[in-house]
């Protein structure tokens, strides 16, 4: 199968047809280049607030609401995409005030099937700037979605660090990281991690990056990264373990190729077999007792 992972660019827009155009535009790229699944990265449908005004969306608890009010249409529009392209979209996430979880809004990403499927995931762990002052909260548990192109996880950006969160989806194939990063450290932090959870689950990461400046947003105003898809450094894989990647700060679609032969064998038959084999680390976790040398 084919993968597209985007550096998103965010846009003001002056309309709702702007919106639409601009995610046409995007969606029929990818899927005129025979993509399968588009990955668009973690708070890309921040631009949604542009469309409440410019008080709205250079509010930082305003554009929390403007972008919520907005994702019943968005996602409507994202689920036609994908049944007229016939692709499987992960939407940029988004904050979505739901009752049902918290008063406060969580970081939610969105995943669309071809055939009419719909699917949501919701961050876990909050970043220092979600937790204050922007105030995100944790949302549902985390899912494996099965699909035609193989079973899908999704750990948003801060998530993909912590490899407890990577193993509590160790069922899936497919890892996607849809990531919003400030400076070129932070997206070395989730790249790592993203390049982690493939090498101990034995699986592909795909990671999506929010790229360029939104001087009209307070939240996202600055934004570095590339897309990247990564599988273990291991057999029937690149010995980097580095299967495509963009250019820095480049807006675009990145695109690689995966089969999902190649994931089933290097988890029966690889060099190591770390997903195998982590049940061996219970009881050597404990702290190490102190010991003294001279």
């Amino acid at each position: 199968m084919k993968l597209a992972t985007a550096a998103y660019p965010l846009d003001w827009l002056d309309s709702w047809a702007d919106y639409a155009a601009k995610l046409e535009d995007w969606v029929s790229r990818a899927a005129g280049q025979g993509a399968e699944l588009l990955v668009f990265p973690e708070y890309g449908a921040m631009e949604l607030s542009t469309l409440a005004g410019e008080a709205a969306a250079g509010d930082l608890e305003g554009c929390l609401h403007a972008v919520s009010e907005r994702i019943a249409d968005a996602d409507d529009l994202h689920a036609d995409l994908a049944a007229r392209h016939k692709v499987h979209i992960l939407a940029g996430s988004a904050p979505v005030f739901d009752d049902a979880i918290s008063a406060r809004p969580v970081n939610r990403a969105r995943l669309f099937s071809p055939t009419g499927g719909r699917g949501a995931q919701d961050k876990q762990i909050m970043t220092r700037f979600e937790r204050a002052p922007w105030d995100i909260a944790p949302g549902g548990p985390l899912r494996v979605f099965d699909t035609s192109l193989g079973k899908i996880a999704i750990l948003i950006c801060y998530d993909c660090e912590f490899p407890l969160l990577g193993r509590a989806v160790s069922g899936a194939d497919l890892i996607l990281a849809p990531s919003c990063t400030e400076a070129l450290s932070g997206y070395s932090r989730v790249r790592i991690g993203s390049m982690a959870r493939a090498l101990e689950q034995q699986c592909v990461s795909v990671m999506a990056s929010l790229t360029g400046e939104a001087p009209w947003s307070p939240a996202v105003d600055v934004n570095t990264g590339r897309g990247g898809v990564f599988g273990p450094p291991d057999a029937g894989f690149p010995q980097t373990g580095v299967l495509a990647e963009g250019v820095m700060d480049a807006p675009g679609w990145t695109f690689a190729e995966v089969d999902p032969r190649a994931i089933a064998h290097v988890r029966a038959d690889g060099g190591v077999l770390n997903r195998s084999h982590w049940s061996e680390q219970d009881g050597r976790d404990a702290p190490p007792a102190p010991v003294r040398l001279g």
